[in-house]
């Protein structure tokens, strides 16, 4: 019996999963995946794996596992995700530790209110994206996520 390529759900001979509709390799070597007790996202869909990375304040929780697991070790759109997710985060924290307190210094002057927005804005944006399994990079963070999956 084989296995997707993707998500680990039995596809027979189609060649496209039921599940999360990924094509499936022609060569009959695809190997079953790992025990369910042994990976903890064997049940995860690709797209839901991306959507969680960019839940604002804990999706950086979700970048790191999806990153480290075997799961999605080869699937570049995932890990394109995870990777943006987590520079997304670091622009949160930026903002949140260094350019408020320094901003709040300046009498009437209330940009930190507008970059959280920016932040917030930018994460519902690409939770959008990932729904609709599109790696759309985001200036910036794309490029640096693009450089990060080139070197894995």
């Amino acid at each position: 019996m084989r296995f997707c390529s993707q998500c680990g759900n039995q596809v027979g001979t189609a060649l496209y999963c039921a599940r999360c509709g990924a094509r499936q390799p022609v060569d009959d070597a695809a190997a079953p995946p790992a025990a369910p007790g042994r990976d903890p996202l064997a049940g995860f869909n690709p797209r839901t794996a991306s959507i969680l990375c960019y839940i604002p304040g804990i999706g950086w929780i979700a970048s790191i596992i999806v990153l480290a697991s075997d799961r999605f070790r080869h699937d570049r759109r995932v890990r394109f995700h995870g990777f943006q997710g987590l520079y997304l985060f670091v622009a949160w924290l930026l903002d949140d530790q260094v350019l408020r307190p320094l901003l709040q210094r300046i009498p009437g002057f209330h940009l930190h209110p507008v970059i959280q927005a920016v932040l917030l804005g930018m994460s519902i944006f690409m939770m959008v994206k990932a729904a609709h399994d599109e790696a759309y990079p985001l200036p910036l963070f794309g490029e640096l996520a693009q450089k990060s999956i080139a070197e894995d």
